[in-house]
């Protein structure tokens, strides 16, 4: 690795870590994390880090993050917070699926609804679209109320 790259992850709060990274999987083409080497599952390892059990009751014993199957992207770690999401955030993920400006609108415009379409059958909402004479986008919930947009 070049000394002049730091690593990164994206941590999303969450209050269902499982499911949420089961819909983020599905959203970005990407695959749920196998446990660390030598771990037979998730539990374990955040056992071996000092993750205490009372914070493990309850919670499925199941991947809660993702890896980019190409090895390009960034990691994603959906972590368990106990109090709910309360305001519009801050940050937010942009899936470009439409081939940006150099395609027709018309063509853009059914990528967009189509993906759309597929990320509103594993549970996200529509929030609103914007469609004008350049361009069109659709900003999005994830199933905990994240916004995101696609375009």
């Amino acid at each position: 690795m070049d000394p002049m790259t730091t690593r990164m992850q994206i941590t999303i709060d969450c209050s269902a870590p499982t499911e949420l990274a089961a819909f983020w999987a599905t959203a970005l083409h990407y695959d749920l994390a196998p446990p660390p080497p030598g771990f037979a599952s998730w539990h374990g390892w955040y056992r071996s880090v000092g993750v205490p059990e009372e914070e493990l009751a309850g919670q499925p014993d199941a991947p809660d993050r993702l890896v980019d199957p190409a090895g390009v992207g960034p990691r994603f770690w959906f972590q368990r917070v106990p109090e709910p999401k309360t305001v519009k955030n801050r940050l937010h993920i942009d899936l470009d699926v439409s081939g940006g400006r150099a395609e027709p609108l018309p063509q853009r415009r059914a990528t967009v609804e189509a993906e759309v379409a597929r990320l509103c059958a594993a549970g996200a909402e529509v929030v609103r679209s914007v469609d004008d004479a350049v361009s069109h986008f659709v900003v999005m919930h994830d199933p905990e109320g994240n916004e995101f947009c696609v375009s």
